[in-house]
């Protein structure tokens, strides 16, 4: 794996949320068997200078780096591309008119992607204008499905040109539907709406999950793009195994 220029055709890819603002994660995540990392810009207090030192240690570790946008501004999405990121995860997207002006907003042809030859996407003004649009246009799309709306429109999002994928969003579907969590009966029905609608329109089907168990059960229906747990949780758990029980309160 170098870069953005990762093979993400493989039957299943596994990944984590980075959440830290360290660009000493991602270099401890490379020495791992991890396929990527998505850096959560949505939930955790990414900068586009964070960012930047992110993506720059991304590439010295050879670990592909996604980032969950806040939101799917021109600019946001401009920047983030610029950075160098292998694609985007873009949350609550509800309809295929949404996925539509999301796509434009990541591509040169056939978008509105402003050009420039001079960041790290590229090159540093290495590759040539032909190499460069190339190369950006070829950055994955994820649409995270999320909501009720989302839900309803699902298999037109699936079906819009230049989206790659659609991200299932569990815990804010379980939301928006008035169920109680991720694994009630009427989420996992709708989850596994989403992931028919992925595989029928030849897309990828992605989620975040919370273990290897999940990923497994989801493997099973078709999810072939997993992000599982984040730094935070795997910090957590491996200081859990090897911590002395009952040494210490949490109050």
């Amino acid at each position: 794996m170098t870069g953005s220029s990762a093979d993400f055709s493989r039957s299943v890819q596994a990944g984590t949320f980075i959440k830290t603002v360290s660009p000493h994660v991602v270099e401890i995540l490379g020495t791992t068997a991890l396929d990527f990392g998505v850096l959560d810009a949505e939930h955790a207090p990414f900068d586009r200078v964070a960012l930047d030192l992110m993506m720059m240690a991304g590439r010295a570790a050879r670990l592909p780096l996604f980032v969950r946008v806040a939101d799917y501004e021109a600019s946001t999405i401009l920047s983030t591309l610029d950075l160098g990121a292998a694609g985007l995860v873009v949350p609550h997207v509800d309809s295929a008119e949404q996925a539509e002006l999301i796509v434009s907003r990541a591509r040169y042809k056939g978008g509105v992607r402003g050009f420039s030859s001079s960041p790290r996407a590229a090159g540093y003004g290495t590759m040539t204008y032909k190499q460069a649009q190339e190369a950006g246009d070829q950055t994955l799309v994820m649409c995270q499905i999320e909501s009720v709306e989302g839900l309803a429109n699902v298999e037109s999002i699936a079906a819009v040109p230049g989206v790659g994928g659609l991200f299932v969003g569990r815990a804010d579907l379980a939301l928006s539907m008035g169920e109680e969590g991720s694994r009630s009966p009427a989420v996992l029905e709708a989850t596994a709406r989403i992931v028919r609608a992925a595989l029928a329109a030849g897309k990828i089907a992605a989620m975040f999950v919370a273990n290897a168990a999940e990923r497994d059960e989801f493997a099973a229906q078709g999810v072939t793009w997993f992000v599982i747990g984040s730094d935070q949780s795997l910090l957590r758990q491996g200081a859990q195994s090897v911590a002395v029980s009952g040494n210490r309160s949490h109050g």
